[in-house]
């Protein structure tokens, strides 16, 4: 990708958005605000999966970042709880468990798309572009 495309992908405007990322690892925490903030979509931060669920319940969230391994509630539990309340709303699962397996475990979940860590800012746009632009 040239240069020039690369910034229009990432020069997203999404101010009207609800972005919910759930995280529990700080370092992470601050590539996911880093890589956000130019979007201007608002940010919720949950550390572990029950509290995504209340700020997902008290918010019109129109997308979620779901971490798998999470303190209190994993992420799969919580993706399940998510989607029954919102079935439509997309959950994107980001992991860095890798294993053959994976993207199924999420996407029986209810996971509508999945991103191995360590993440790249360009896919990490790119597939939010998906759900948020159309």
């Amino acid at each position: 990708m040239s240069d020039s495309n690369l910034s229009n992908a990432l020069n997203q405007d999404w101010g009207d958005k609800i972005i919910l990322v759930v995280e529990d690892v700080d370092t992470n925490k601050i590539f996911f605000d880093a890589a956000l903030r130019r979007t201007s979509a608002k940010i919720l931060w949950a550390k572990d999966g029950q509290q995504a669920i209340d700020l997902f319940k008290d918010n019109d969230v129109d997308l979620v970042l779901m971490d798998l391994q999470l303190p209190v509630m994993d992420g799969y539990a919580a993706t399940r709880e998510i989607k029954k309340i919102k079935p439509d709303v997309p959950i994107i699962a980001q992991t860095a468990h890798v294993m053959s397996g994976e993207r199924e475990k999420c996407m029986e979940a209810g996971c509508d798309d999945y991103l191995a860590k360590p993440i790249r800012l360009q896919v990490l746009i790119e597939t939010l572009s998906k759900f948020l632009n159309s």
